[in-house]
């Protein structure tokens, strides 16, 4: 099904700054290197920024001559060899913003990137070093003695970690969102191109459009959701002045990719976390929410399964699944000076009318749609009152909210003390939980791009038919989210969530038609890639949020964890509690100043003056808000209405404000993905393919033994995984495994570019550093001997592992079943005439086969049965009504072609 657009891709992936004494010039060009761009940055400003671009697309030649006339311009001396006067600063990636404190402005660049997924042949980046920049020249900057200790506090935000962009994919959106985009009418469309054509500012736009008499595909670019964008505050000086391919959003989170092989079918399974740029910060230093309805530890967590096999988002298979944690939104906060482990929780402000839970599930109401389900996680009994007074105060305004919205529409409150039941010996925690999630994906569906299998309709299954959720004619739509929380939304969150996560895998693979019932048992290498996957996306909010990885983890809860883990438990419980009482604080100025949080000012009190920051954070406390919501309708009017759809992805007026639609030719390199991903102008390596760098079931899961099931949906024993075979046959040294998951698998090289010289000296630390993630785990060394007997274990006998030699010769009698098999597979595929010829001097002597029954479109989605025609209808028809007891009359050929039979037979 063709849709009417595509996703934009950025012109700007490739950066060079060059250098003069007055100016800084920026010139950006596609991967390819055909498109060119040119920002010109003034460095005579002391404390102003100004840049001026000219919009304009040049080829490669007319940069080189533009280059070549500023070099030649700016030489102090006409003629004079050595004194260049341009000169070559840096290349980079992207421009991550512009940034001033107290004196004038830094540019910011992504100098090194490494691809972290792929989802439809869009990639994925983590940043991986970045480059700040001083504009101004040294003679017109004015110094002031702070500036240093801003830069450092600046500066001790880690870019480096866990940082992502895209160049064509919108990752502040969801899947859903991005590809409900991509269906919009084409009506809708070109009305859009018209307005955004007169409001451009590019002449060149549509230039060219009008020789192939406008026909051509529509380019579709959507503004990001600011809220899960940490560098807005950096590029909004220059969003106005800039084409929009120089704007480069970057997320924080998490993401990791890992393939799932089906019996050779490779489908991806996507892990995205975005983290909330909103009431940002640590563990005890930002609790509950502001007066705007932000609550802290906010992070949107997608699970995105993808069909590898066909890498188009018009002709593959997407679905996903989302889910959010969150501090419960109330005005609350612990008081850490006081020392202790588990400081009291204090209520700071009484809100009897719910206003900022109110402000807190409007927005989820606008982004997710209805039903907003919550899932409590926290303490209902204690001896002495602590967890259980923020469980009171979310009942109340849970209870409150619900009186004034309409049933069908109300907020669902499920509470449940997980940690009581896991000191209990009789109860299972994940069978609970298991339960749980059960009833909330049926309330909330999924989201997928195709309608139901075929087999699904044939072979109805009782949970598939309860499944909620919005059915269209294109497939399904995620209708209501599921929030998650305890108090510090780590552990226990994380838990629940990987449960909600596997139950929707459950029925991600069955509507794509993988398995044939939406269950997936534990101990299978699905689950346990899953697992893996969570495992790593929990410790990587954990370390950003409380300062240490999981405590508790998935195999806690089961209660088959090592005994080796007690200690590391205790271990982290420490660093996390040092992290808390010592470097929290720190860590909070440099997120408040990053985020934009606090502008540095002459004449006002340094940020590291303030004794709170609750002013920064609480607007309403230092000005009257203009309006003031209503106690009983506090939602969006616009909102209500389109309910269970949520309103950001209607089409309406507002929403189409919102997206740049631009039309192509059909092969323009901003909406060709197919030259993006597979890049056919440049040499490539299978080494540093990516889809064979990342984690797979079948390498790194599927136990490595002849007669196993390769099937990743078939139940192991602890013992037989792949990654527990290194482990059992040395017992003097355990191997302990480097996760190999999309974040931490071994990187391609560095892709700097080629001819950087500033970054010469620096490509063999980029390979040392690249290869070591923040989410593995430590490698073991071992002797030489140990290391042999391990290479003697991983490498088996071909043999062994596929049942035969394949270096020996074939017998005849194999090689003629091979060739049998060739020719069943060409007779039932279309050939062409002078590839039939081929074949028929080629296969002398075997047998030749006529297709008797073709299908258009062979797969689950749909089926087209051979015609039939009128007389063999006939034929059929008889037979059936000949075993029902009714005889069809005979004719005078039947009549004589029985006696020609008896005559012929018994006289």
């Amino acid at each position: 099904m063709p849709t009417a657009a595509a996703p934009i891709i950025s012109s700007v992936q490739k950066l060079v700054l060059y250098e003069t004494r007055a100016r800084y010039f920026l010139v950006g060009s596609n991967h390819a290197e055909t498109k060119y761009r040119v920002l010109k940055i003034d460095r005579t400003e002391p404390k102003d920024l100004v840049i001026i671009d000219d919009r304009h697309v040049y080829t490669q030649q007319e940069v080189r001559e533009l280059l070549g006339r500023l070099d030649l311009g700016n030489r102090t001396k006409m003629g004079q060899k050595g004194s260049s006067g341009l000169f070559r600063a840096v290349s980079a990636f992207g421009v991550v913003g512009f940034v001033r404190f107290l004196e004038g402005y830094y540019i910011v660049l992504i100098t090194k990137r490494r691809k972290m997924a792929d989802i439809g042949g869009h990639a994925i980046y983590k940043i991986e070093d970045t480059n700040m920049i001083y504009i101004p020249n040294d003679s017109v900057r004015i110094t002031h003695p702070d500036e240093a200790r801003y830069l450092r506090i600046f500066q001790n935000v880690d870019l480096s970690s866990n940082f992502y962009f895209s160049y064509s994919y919108d990752l502040s959106h969801s899947l859903q969102y991005n590809l409900t985009v991509l269906r919009m009418p084409l009506e809708m469309l070109k009305s859009e191109t018209t307005q955004s054509r007169q409001e451009s500012f590019d002449i060149f736009e549509d230039e060219g459009l009008i020789t192939q008499g406008g026909s051509g595909v529509f380019g579709i670019c959507s503004e990001p959701y600011m809220k899960y964008v940490w560098n807005g505050e950096l590029l909004d000086i220059i969003k106005n002045t800039v084409h929009r391919d120089w704007l480069l959003y970057i997320i924080h989170g998490f993401c990791g990719q890992s393939k799932l092989l089906i019996y050779g079918r490779p489908v991806y399974v996507t892990l995205i976390a975005r983290r909330s740029s909103k009431f940002a910060g640590t563990r005890f230093l930002k609790r509950g929410a502001n007066c705007e309805g932000d609550v802290a530890n906010e992070v949107e967590t997608e699970q995105i399964l993808c069909d590898a096999s066909v890498m188009s988002f018009t002709a593959g298979s997407y679905s996903s699944y989302v889910q959010v944690r969150g501090s419960v939104p109330l005005y609350w906060s612990q008081d850490i000076s006081t020392m202790m482990p588990k400081p009291p929780i204090t209520l700071d402000q009484a809100d009897p009318f719910a206003h900022v839970a109110a402000l807190h599930f409007d927005q989820m109401l606008q982004r997710f749609g209805s039903p907003i389900i919550i899932l409590n996680l926290v303490k209902e009994r204690e001896k002495r009152k602590h967890e259980r007074i923020l469980s009171e105060e979310l009942v109340a305004a849970v209870t409150y909210l619900n009186q004034f919205l309409p049933p069908e529409h109300t907020i669902v409150y499920i509470p449940w003390d997980m940690a009581k039941y896991t000191k209990s010996k009789l109860c299972n925690v994940l069978d609970r939980l298991n339960v749980i999630a059960e009833s909330v994906v049926k309330k909330t569906g999924f989201f997928v791009n195709r309608p139901d299998s075929y087999c699904s309709i044939l072979r109805p299954d009782e949970k598939w038919n309860e499944l909620g959720g919005c059915v269209i004619p294109t497939g399904r739509l995620q209708t209501g989210i599921l929030r998650t929380n305890c108090v510090d939304c780590l552990d226990r969150t994380n838990t629940a969530q990987f449960m909600v996560g596997k139950c929707a895998l459950a029925y991600q693979l069955f509507s794509l038609g993988l398995i044939d019932k939406p269950n997936l048992q534990f101990d299978t290498d699905a689950v346990r890639l899953f697992e893996e996957l969570y495992e790593d996306h929990g410790d990587t909010l954990s370390l950003q949020y409380g300062g240490s990885q999981l405590v508790h983890r998935v195999k806690t809860y089961r209660k088959i964890a090592p005994w080796t883990q007690h200690s590391k438990d205790i271990m982290q419980t420490l660093s996390r509690y040092y992290s808390n009482a010592f470097s929290d604080a720190d860590r909070q100025d440099s997120i408040n100043l990053f985020l934009g949080v606090f502008h540095p000012t002459e004449g006002k009190p340094h940020l590291w003056e303030l004794p709170t920051d609750f002013y920064l954070h609480h607007k309403n406390t230092m000005r009257l808000l203009p309006t003031r919501r209503s106690y009983t309708h506090w939602w969006t009017p616009d909102v209500i209405k389109h309910l269970p759809l949520p309103y950001d992805e209607v089409i309406c007026a507002a929403n189409l404000k919102k997206l740049i639609v631009k039309k192509f030719h059909r092969y323009e390199e901003e909406i060709d993905i197919h030259n993006e991903f597979f890049r056919p102008y440049e040499l490539s390596s299978f080494d540093d393919t990516f889809c064979l760098a990342m984690t797979s079931s079948a390498r790194d899961f599927m136990p490595k033994t002849v007669g196993i099931d390769p099937s990743p949906f078939t139940v192991r024993k602890p013992d037989e995984t792949g990654k527990s075979v290194l482990g059992n046959k040395s017992n003097r040294e355990e191997a302990v495994l480097q996760r190999k998951t999309a974040a931490s698998a071994p990187p391609p090289p560095s892709e700097e570019a080629v001819s950087s010289s500033s970054e010469d000296d620096s490509g063999t630390d980029r390979e040392e550093e690249g290869s070591v993630s923040q989410r593995s785990t430590p490698v073991k060394m071992t002797d030489t001997g140990d290391s042999a007997k391990v290479t003697e274990n991983v490498v088996q006998p071909m043999k062994e592992v596929y049942g035969i030699n394949l270096s020996d010769g074939l017998s005849e009698e194999d090689f003629s079943i091979y060739s049998r098999f060739v020719q069943l597979g060409q007779s039932q595929h279309k050939q062409d005439k002078s590839s039939q010829q081929l074949c028929s001097r080629c296969s002398d002597g075997v047998i030749k086969l006529t297709p008797i029954s073709a299908f258009s479109q062979d797969n689950i989605y749909e089926v087209q049965p051979p015609r039939v025609d009128r007389k063999s209808a006939e034929i059929f028809q008889a037979h059936i009504q000949a075993s029902q007891g009714i005889m069809q009359p005979l004719g005078k050929e039947d009549t004589s072609m029985y006696r020609e039979y008896i005559r012929n037979r018994y006289l």
